[in-house]
C-alpha cells in the first residue's frame, strides 16, 4: 500500500494497492493477515511520539486518512508529563465498525461509529500510512461521552520480543508499567483541552486476548453488515473498489476521480509551539509550562 503525505495540511491522500488501484483504508484493505485469522492489518494513523491528530476520515469517499480539525483548527494531543504525544503507534483496525445502534453487553454502551483503535506496543516507530501486521494480545474500554470506544492492544509480528507476547499478562512481564501508563494516557489527555477525565469500563482492567478477538470479529461483522448497506451508514462513506457484492462498490476510474479530488493540497500552517510544552496534573488539572 502507498500513501503520500501532503505536508501542507498534515494530511494523507487515499492510498493504492500494488497495482496502482485506488483504494479506501477503512474498507479495501482486509482485516486478517493470514487464512487462520491470528495476525491482523493495523492501518498506523499516529507513529509514537507524535501530537498531530490523525484519522481515517469516514465522511470523504476513499476514507483518506487527514488530521483532524475542531473549530476551524488542526488538532494536536498535549504533552502531559511524563507522556510525549502518543505513547504507542495508533491506528485502526481495517474492516471494522463500532455500531453506535448496537448496546454492548459488556460496557452497557453503544459503540462510537468509528473502526475498532489499535495500539501498537513494538520497539519500531511505525510511518502515519503505513500497514503493519500485529497479533492481538488484549483490549481496554474507555467510555467517551457515553460511547464504548475500545481501544485493543496488540504487537507487530515482527518484532524482535513478538514470540514473548501472546496474551495481556505479558505485557506487564516484557513492558512493566506500559498498561498502567496506557490506562493513564486516556484517562488525562483531554485535561488540557478543559474537559474531565475519561472513564473506562472494567475499571480500567485490561481485558485478554480472547475477549479482545471476539470484540474485533464482532466489529467485523458490523462493517459487513455497513459495507453491505444492511443498516444505515450514519455518515460513513463506503465507497470501495475490492468489495465484492457491495452497492458501494465502485469501478476504478470512478475511484481515482475520487483520488483527485481528495489528494488536493491547502494552505502552509506553521507548528504550533504549543507541541513542544508540557502540561502538568495538579488536583485534576493541567498546567502548562
Amino acid at each position: 500500500m502507498n500513501c503520500d503525505k501532503d505536508r501542507s495540511r498534515g494530511r494523507l491522500s487515499p492510498t493504492k494497492n500494488e497495482n496502482g488501484q485506488s483504494i479506501s483504508p477503512l474498507h479495501d484493505i482486509p482485516l486478517y493477515a493470514n487464512d487462520e485469522h491470528t495476525v491482523y492489518n493495523m492501518v498506523v494513523e499516529v507513529p509514537r511520539w507524535t501530537n498531530a491528530k490523525m484519522e481515517i476520515s469516514l465522511g470523504e469517499g476513499l476514507n483518506p486518512i487527514k488530521q483532524d480539525v475542531k473549530k476551524g483548527k488542526l488538532r494536536f494531543v498535549a504533552n502531559c508529563f511524563p507522556h510525549h504525544g502518543y505513547i504507542w503507534n495508533y491506528g485502526a483496525f481495517p474492516q471494522t465498525w463500532e455500531n453506535p445502534d448496537h448496546l454492548d453487553a459488556d460496557t452497557g454502551c453503544k459503540g462510537d461509529n468509528d473502526p475498532i483503535d489499535v495500539l501498537e506496543i513494538g520497539s519500531r516507530i511505525a510511518k502515519r500510512g503505513e500497514v503493519m501486521q500485529v497479533k492481538i494480545l488484549g483490549t481496554i474500554a474507555l467510555i467517551d461521552e457515553g460511547e464504548t470506544d475500545w481501544k485493543i492492544i496488540t504487537i507487530n509480528v515482527n518484532d524482535p520480543v513478538a514470540d514473548q507476547l501472546n496474551d495481556i499478562a505479558d505485557v506487564e512481564t516484557v513492558f512493566p508499567g506500559l498498561l498502567r501508563a496506557s490506562v493513564e494516557w486516556f484517562k488525562i489527555y483531554k485535561i488540557p483541552d478543559g474537559k474531565p477525565e475519561n472513564q473506562f469500563a472494567f475499571n480500567g482492567e485490561a481485558k485478554d486476548a480472547a475477549f479482545a478477538t471476539k470484540t474485533v470479529a464482532d466489529t467485523h461483522r458490523f462493517w459487513q453488515q455497513l459495507v453491505n448497506k444492511e443498516v444505515d451508514n450514519n455518515g460513513i462513506s463506503c465507497l470501495n473498489t475490492t468489495v465484492d457484492g457491495s452497492p458501494y462498490l465502485v469501478a476504478n476510474d470512478a475511484a481515482d476521480e475520487v483520488f483527485v479530488k481528495s489528494a488536493t493540497g491547502g494552505n502552509p500552517e506553521p507548528a504550533s509551539e504549543a507541541l513542544h510544552k508540557w502540561h502538568f496534573r495538579s488536583e485534576n488539572s493541567y498546567s502548562k509550562l
